[in-house]
């Protein structure tokens, strides 16, 4: 008796045990199937940027009803809430799908409330370049999980801006890198670029879940993993041979248009800001510092900042390239009138990289003509030769013959040479 009665209070405890192990899928091959969600949607990390654009933003009440708390929604209205989406790629639904939505629709409401308000500034933008190049315009969405709309972001392997780019892979893009500017983080610049990688990815795949998967980790990545797969290429079929953060990447990609779209229904209020609405962009062809503009113009340093991040030093190397600088339309014509009076302010001040120095030579002349001066004189000993001599001060034996008269190759012990 006591021996069943120990068996079941075992089982119990068993079954208690693997009730709070951590739910998982198992793959075909035997590994555990788990997601990683997008760095994005992981650190609590604050930019510069950030941190001043928030101060500018400010909540504010609308239709759309703000709570503390999403409501509880039905699985069949998130999948008809998701058919009514007009998209090009395809969003279906699923557990893991349901776990990003509910992780927005949550633990990140706040970081979807400023993401709504920021999407003001770069979603015309990139809904520009997407139409242009006949892409799907669901797209836009994509810098929400690879950035959270923050052009300063910078991920563990170094992926940098809106659209994380990599050194290697912004620099055959053509977006430019060096002490003073990273056009990885211009919001213009890197839209452009990254709808060019994502036609090139589509020109190779032709299919939009792929595409975005070799967007997140790498044509390479996704090529063996469809190899792996035995040649399929259907995104769902071969996610269990991707990395953890990209088996994840596809859902958070459904997630991040469901809770754009569907943000008021959650209890989501937009936030909105104090930035200009319209902003136009200048060809500088000349060095030129945000102190200039900001002091002539009479415009926040800290709005310059936020308008052209791309400048890592606050200088815009016009004598190197041509460079563009976004102002708020209303200051564009106060620049171009006072051009000349900007580039000249303060710029000896500003501007401390000298073009030539002068360099004090007079102490190297008086050495040298000291030592072209100085006489040596060497007093030849027993067993010495000609070749030793010349050895030890670093002279030729034709030039010790030539300076001593000797015709031959003998000297005496004792005579005096001139070495120099």
């Amino acid at each position: 008796m006591r021996r069943k009665l120990f068996v079941i209070l075992l089982s119990f405890t068993l079954l208690q045990v693997n009730a709070q192990v951590k739910d998982v899928n198992t793959n075909e091959t035997g590994e555990d199937y788990d997601t990683e969600m997008p760095e994005s949607m992981r650190s609590n990390i604050e930019s510069q940027y950030n941190i001043w654009l928030k101060k500018n933003l400010i909540s504010f009440e609308n239709d759309c009803m703000s709570t503390n708390k999403s409501p509880v929604v039905a699985d069949s209205l998130i999948i008809d809430r998701l058919s009514r989406i007009p998209t090009v790629i395809e969003m279906p639904f699923n557990e893991e799908v349901k776990k990003y939505i509910t992780r927005y629709a949550n633990s990140l409401r706040t970081k979807v409330s400023f993401m709504l308000g920021a999407s003001n500034l770069y979603v015309p933008t990139f809904e520009k370049a997407l139409d242009l190049y006949n892409l799907p315009i669901e797209l836009k969405y994509l810098p929400v999980i690879e950035s959270a709309l923050d052009p300063l972001a910078v991920s563990r392997q170094g992926a940098t801006g809106l659209w994380q780019f990599m050194l290697t892979t912004g620099k055959k893009y053509g977006l430019k890198h060096n002490s003073l500017i990273d056009e990885r983080r211009d919001p213009i610049k890197s839209t452009w670029a990254a709808v060019n990688y994502l036609k090139d990815l589509y020109d190779i795949y032709s299919d939009w879940n792929l595409v975005l998967a070799a967007y997140n980790s790498g044509p390479g990545t996704v090529n063996k993993a469809i190899q792996r797969a035995g040649g399929v290429k259907d995104y769902w079929k071969i996610c269990r041979f991707l990395p953890k953060e990209t088996r994840g990447y596809v859902p958070a990609f459904i997630a991040a248009n469901y809770i754009m779209t569907y943000y008021c229904e959650h209890g989501i209020c937009p936030m909105t800001n104090e930035l200009p609405e319209t902003t136009d962009t200048i060809q500088i062809n000349r060095d030129l510092h945000f102190s200039q503009v900001a002091e002539v113009c009479k415009v926040d340093i800290e709005e310059l900042r936020v308008l052209n991040p791309q400048y890592k030093k606050d200088l815009i190397p016009g004598n190197s390239f041509a460079c563009s600088l976004s102002l708020p339309s209303q200051n564009v014509a106060l620049f171009v009138n006072n051009e000349k009076t900007i580039f000249d302010y303060k710029s000896d001040e500003l501007f401390t990289k000298r073009r030539e120095v002068e360099v004090d030579k007079s102490e190297t002349k008086t050495t040298h003509s000291s030592s072209r001066k100085a006489k040596v004189r060497h007093k030849v000993r027993r067993g010495e030769t000609l070749g030793t001599i010349a050895d030890k001060y670093g002279v030729s034996v034709s030039k010790l013959k030539k300076l001593n008269h000797i015709r031959g190759s003998k000297i005496t012990a004792g005579k005096t040479l001139k070495i120099r």
